[in-house]
């Protein structure tokens, strides 16, 4: 296990070190306030921004509207150039979070890597699963992208998201749950495409990819704790394209802002807070509903809609 958190973080420095064409408009002189402060003050932002990136990054509460959030008032957003760095780094991070998600699902995992080489026929099944149910977000996003960050990126749709998904956690999630359900084992292609197409939805700010993968496992017939294990494991291969795709694209914009230090303190703590988030989770869930995130996701929308309105996040 510690090989492969190596490999992971190993795989992060790699990307974000590979040369890429330079935005036209980036210059040395507009970096990001961070890599031009003392490291007194960037160490406590990268630890911020990892905690928060680790804490949410599983749970059904969306971790891209809290990281757009902090960023705001840690005033990382300036220039388009600032705000490109920032976003690359947000993104580059969730490495963390794959890593703790690797090192708690190890088990199955090691089933699906089994599976692979022929010697685990379910393992080989759950695997299959994953990389369907990975297709959808992946062809959509890489075709959408830049017209949803330019048209729908922004504080008001996060807050809708974060409204729409509490309500809809309070008024269908919780009437939903039940003792009974199939185990992943029952999982089939089709049902397994059904909860990648779900997953579509969380390109929209505010929507939270787990929310809608859980949400998809519970209504193709799933229990509820396979269907979050299944949404989990889904989240691995997600957050990981995520994060290698545009270390690739933007980690050279990423370094240049922030240099080395602030994104492997970044990273790190993401995997700390992330690993602390997932167990806590899948213990919550075994006696519990999801309503306390449905509650949550209500509250944060309704304080930062009014922070807003203050002026104070944008």
């Amino acid at each position: 296990m510690r090989r492969a958190a190596s490999a992971v973080v190993f795989c992060f420095l790699i990307a974000t070190a590979l040369p890429a064409q330079e935005t036209p408009s980036f210059r040395a002189g507009t970096a990001l306030t961070v890599a031009s402060t003392s490291s007194s003050t960037s160490i406590p932002q990268a630890l911020i921004l990892g905690i928060v990136e680790g804490s949410t990054e599983y749970l059904p509460v969306s971790s891209t509207g809290h990281l757009n959030v902090v960023q705001s008032l840690l005033g990382l957003w300036g220039a388009p150039e600032q705000k490109s760095a920032s976003d690359a780094y947000a993104i580059c991070i969730q490495a963390g979070a794959v890593v703790a998600a690797f090192l708690i699902f190890f088990g199955r995992i090691k089933g699906m890597a089994r599976g692979i080489v022929g010697q685990d026929r379910e393992g080989l099944r759950l695997f299959g699963n994953v990389v369907v149910a990975f297709i959808p977000v992946a062809l959509v996003g890489l075709v959408l992208e830049e017209a949803i960050k330019q048209y729908l990126y922004g504080i008001w749709p996060v807050v809708g998201g974060w409204l729409i998904g509490g309500i809809f956690i309070l008024a269908v999630m919780t009437r939903t749950r039940g003792p009974g359900g199939l185990a992943m084992a029952g999982l089939t292609w089709r049902t397994a495409l059904l909860i990648g197409l779900s997953q579509v939805l969380s390109l929209l700010p505010g929507v939270s990819w787990s929310l809608v993968t859980i949400a998809g496992g519970v209504f193709v017939g799933l229990s509820e704790s396979a269907a979050v294990e299944f949404s989990f494991l889904l989240g691995l291969i997600t957050l990981g394209a995520a994060a290698i795709y545009h270390g690739l694209k933007l980690g050279h914009l990423m370094v240049s802002s922030f240099g080395w230090a602030s994104p492997i303190i970044g990273l790190l703590a993401a995997a700390v807070s992330a690993f602390i988030a997932v167990r806590w989770m899948v213990g919550y869930l075994r006696t519990r509903s999801l309503a306390i995130f449905g509650w949550y996701r209500i509250a944060i929308g309704v304080l930062v809609a009014v922070l807003a309105f203050a002026g104070i996040v944008h």
